[in-house]
């Protein structure tokens, strides 16, 4: 696995999520293990280099590919972004397969 741009997240130990990004939970009582797939995907949304690199250490490089994978809604840009950098096939990522099987609507 060739994950180049966070390479060196274990340099990064102590850092942890930006709580904004979550911002309409409870954070005191939030469960970052139980909540994996919805802190993955704020974190690629809307995260910058340290919220990427306190996920990589909170979940690992599998984990945060099975939460990407699970994911069911992502923009073109994001999808694209996390195929690449986590070598994940668009075909096993649902946020995909969820755009493939909606019904276009014609442009009038």
């Amino acid at each position: 696995m060739n994950i180049i741009y966070f390479d060196n997240y274990k340099q990064y130990p102590g850092t942890t999520i930006n709580p904004s990004i979550l911002w309409e939970y409870d954070l005191t009582h939030f469960d970052y293990h139980q909540m994996r797939n919805v802190v993955v995907q704020r974190v690629v949304e809307r995260g910058w280099r340290n919220d990427w690199y306190a996920a990589l250490n909170l979940y690992g490089i599998e984990g945060m590919r099975e939460a990407i994978k699970n994911i069911t809604h992502l923009n073109n840009k994001d999808m694209q972004f996390v195929s690449l950098i986590f070598n994940i096939p668009l075909s096993e990522m649902k946020c995909y397969k969820k755009k493939l099987s909606q019904k276009m609507q014609w442009n009038s």
